[in-house]
């Protein structure tokens, strides 16, 4: 999974606010409103019936997710319809983390989405995605959700898969986009979408980032101005072991820490090497394809970013 800093892909579609829906029923209303409508006009014969593409997000948007909608937009085609989700999901969040405070600006939201592709919002509240209270089944993300975000946050993964896999029922897409910033949540979801045989494509998309590298989240609006700056760390960090990617995986996390206990303010949870596919930590001895990921409390905010890297085998000197 690449993680590079990438920039807006194309020019954007003529301004258009998308249809905010709450319900379930309206939800149903417009999917079937767009099955039953024709080609776009001045969309081509060759444009295809078009797909549903979703793109699931908690609310407070940022160019990271604006950048997912305009992908969502190039997979659905100019026939195909776009929905993005803004839903807090409280299964998510642990004991003492940030659900009450989590930035809510629905009209500040569907403002940014006017003219990047989004056809309908949809904007459920709890009880709409959970009518019976909390559910008593849930997505269990099994040893993905153990580890790394799993052990500093227990429950958190299978909050996630719970509330994925009742959006995929609810919205029905062919195509479900997730940023690769959370490179975690994306393997969980594409194990359960494989495991679970759920028919839907998932597709990842590279992170976002400022252009001092720092990669754009939610809780970046928690940072104060010196705590921004300490942020960068995790960048910096990342960059790090990426560059000793020819000394061996020792080399990689050996660099990448250095950057990390060097810098003020930062408060490390994890700094790992995996497999990119089954997020298991690699050997000394290991070479090919890994992602170094990292997560952090700057203050009070806590931050996760990760990086591809090629390893090398260790040379011995």
């Amino acid at each position: 999974m690449s993680t590079e800093t990438t920039t807006p892909s194309g020019a954007e579609p003529a301004q258009r606010t998308p249809l905010v829906v709450r319900t379930r029923p309206e939800l149903q209303d417009e999917q079937m409103r767009w099955a039953l409508s024709g080609p776009v006009e001045g969309a081509g014969p060759d444009a295809g019936p078009g797909q549903r593409a979703v793109v699931m997000t908690m609310g407070a948007l940022h160019e990271g997710h604006l950048e997912l909608v305009r992908r969502a937009r190039a997979e659905a085609g100019p026939n195909g319809q776009v929905i993005v989700t803004i839903f807090v999901n409280p299964l998510q969040f642990g004991a003492g983390e940030d659900l009450d405070k989590y930035p809510r600006d629905l009209d500040g939201d569907v403002a940014r989405l006017a003219g990047v592709g989004a056809d309908v919002v949809f904007a459920p509240t709890p009880d709409v995605v959970y009518p019976d209270g909390d559910p008593v089944v849930r997505v269990s993300a099994g040893r993905v959700g153990e580890v790394l975000e799993g052990e500093f946050r227990p429950g958190h993964m299978d909050g996630v898969l719970t509330v994925v896999l009742k959006l995929m029922h609810l919205v029905r897409p062919d195509v479900a986009l997730f940023g690769e910033k959370d490179a975690q949540q994306l393997l969980a979801v594409r194990r359960m979408v494989r495991d679970l045989e759920v028919p839907v494509e998932v597709v990842g998309v590279p992170t976002v980032r400022e252009p001092d590298g720092l990669a754009l989240s939610s809780r970046n609006a928690y940072l104060t101005l010196d705590e921004r700056e300490s942020a960068l760390t995790l960048s910096r960090a990342l960059r790090a072991g990426a560059a000793a990617a020819d000394r061996g995986a020792a080399g990689v996390i050996n660099d990448a820490r250095e950057v990390l206990d060097g810098a003020d303010g930062v408060v490390v949870d994890y700094l790992a090497l995996v497999d990119p596919v089954t997020v298991d930590a690699v050997t000394d001895d290991f070479s090919g394809p890994a992602l170094l990921l990292v997560a952090a409390r700057v203050g009070s905010t806590r931050l996760i970013d990760n990086q591809a890297v090629e390893v090398s085998p260790e040379v011995q000197r």
